[in-house]
């Protein structure tokens, strides 16, 4: 009779990660507290980035084109009082929340699966904000400028309405964007 020998071999099991915990590029965790933080961080950037693609949406689709039907004067008088009233702490807070906490969010979880929805999120965020603040704001401060109400709109209306769509459509994607990688970041196991 032979006797068998048998060499004990060692297999590692992987442990699962605790729900919110987030992988380091290492592989290691950033904890339950710092990665549940960290989503959360990236659900507010989404609803802010969501809010402010809304409201560029509602441009689009419902405002200009109201305005466009008026007279030249109405419609100066119009975007200058929506100009000055948008300028205030609960459209700033979505305006530049979204950037700056899809960018805390990014960095965040930079370790983690979905990590490129949500840097891809940001960057589209980074784009409309500097779309914004580049195009149509200048145009913005243009129509408080004195002159006849028919030669401010021809120089404004349809460079902004341009830009807007711009904006939105860049706005809507980082939407998507995000909420693809705030879904992932939230069915880790």
């Amino acid at each position: 009779m032979s006797e068998e020998t048998s060499t004990p071999t060692h297999t590692t099991t992987p442990t699962p990660r605790a729900r919110g915990t987030a992988t380091t590029r290492t592989g290691g965790t950033t904890g339950t507290r710092a990665g549940t933080a960290a989503g959360g961080v990236l659900l507010a950037g989404t609803v802010a980035a969501g809010l402010v693609a809304g409201i560029y949406y509602a441009f689009a689709c419902a405002v200009m084109p109201a305005l466009a039907r008026g007279d030249d004067r109405t419609y100066v008088e119009v975007m200058r009082a929506v100009n000055d009233v948008i300028q205030n702490p609960v459209f700033f807070t979505a305006f530049f929340g979204a950037p700056l906490l899809t960018g805390v969010s990014a960095w965040r979880l930079r370790g983690t699966e979905g990590r490129g929805w949500i840097w891809a999120g940001f960057l589209a965020c980074a784009l409309a904000f500097l779309v914004t603040v580049a195009c149509n704001v200048p145009l913005n401060d243009a129509l408080t400028r004195p002159g006849a109400p028919h030669t401010l709109r021809e120089r404004f209306e349809d460079p902004w309405v341009a830009w807007n769509a711009v904006r939105t459509v860049v706005s809507t994607v980082a939407v998507g964007c995000l909420g693809r990688g705030l879904w992932v970041v939230g069915r880790r196991p």
